[in-house]
């Protein structure tokens, strides 16, 4: 299902810099768990390309609720892991549950890691899934990110390609018959294809102080829930989408929710 453009639950704590962009308002707001497990192939893959070290100090951008932050402190045994979102209910959430799991080398911070003041050098690694895309100043903000990793420190994140690529929105409107009507975006508003474009990001990365900027191809299904009835609630709550699913009867909802794809980056850098 995922964020493949405008989807936003303003009422899920469960993502901030990120998620929390991704779906509209709704009383039926689904727990961070849900998010979690939507990606959970994409974070296989996005926890693989980290390869997180025994010693390492990793900062998680954009964490959410901590599920990649707590990951990390798992592998980082020896080291430390600080996730930061701009989602303070988030940020509460995350604390909670690494409290509840016993991991004291975990600290989460409501901050925006555009302007936050990191420690200096402080981090061999930076991570994000899909927290990347909605700053004001992506250059400033990888600076900033940037000075916060030691020498030849290592950023990996993950982010969205381009909406003709992610097929919830191609398969959805082709049921309505709309195949070609491109995704709308709110004027000034966030963008999740911000970093969809690897020359345009190469650019923005290698003049925040970054070199090696590599990307790997990344096509995963995603999960939206035990059953068609399940997963059409989830997608509704897209803001994009909603009120078109609302004009879906059954069958074509089940069409349009069955088989979706999503496509991803993986951006690879290291700190010049």
């Amino acid at each position: 299902m995922m964020d493949a453009g405008c989807q936003h639950r303003s009422g899920d704590p469960g993502r901030g810099e990120g998620a929390a962009v991704r779906h509209a308002a709704s009383e039926h707001t689904p727990s961070s768990s849900g998010y979690d497990a939507e990606l959970r192939r994409h974070n296989a893959v996005l926890r693989r390309a980290c390869g997180v070290q025994f010693h390492d100090h990793v900062l998680d951008i954009g964490c959410g609720t901590g599920q990649t932050t707590r990951q990390a402190a798992r592998t980082a045994q020896a080291g430390s892991a600080l996730g930061v979102d701009i989602s303070a209910p988030a940020i509460e959430r995350a604390r909670e549950l690494a409290r509840a799991e016993g991991l004291g080398n975990v600290t989460c911070e409501h901050a925006n890691a555009q302007a936050h003041r990191f420690p200096h050098e402080r981090f061999d690694l930076a991570i994000s899934r899909f927290g990347t895309m909605f700053f004001d100043d992506p250059c400033a903000a990888f600076a900033n990110i940037r000075r916060a990793l030691r020498p030849a420190g290592r950023l990996v994140m993950m982010v969205w390609q381009g909406h003709e690529r992610n097929e919830w929105d191609v398969t959805i409107r082709r049921s309505l018959g709309a195949a070609e009507e491109p995704v709308t975006i709110p004027s000034g508003g966030p963008d999740p294809f911000s970093l969809a474009d690897p020359p345009t990001v190469t650019q923005i990365l290698e003049a925040a102080g970054f070199a090696g900027v590599a990307f790997t191809d990344v096509h995963e299904k995603v999960y939206y829930g035990p059953d068609v009835a399940a997963a059409l609630d989830w997608v509704r709550g897209f803001a994009c989408t909603s009120d078109l699913l609302k004009r879906l009867d059954p069958a074509a909802a089940a069409r349009a929710t069955g088989r979706l794809h999503e496509r991803a980056w993986i951006v690879t850098a290291r700190r010049h």
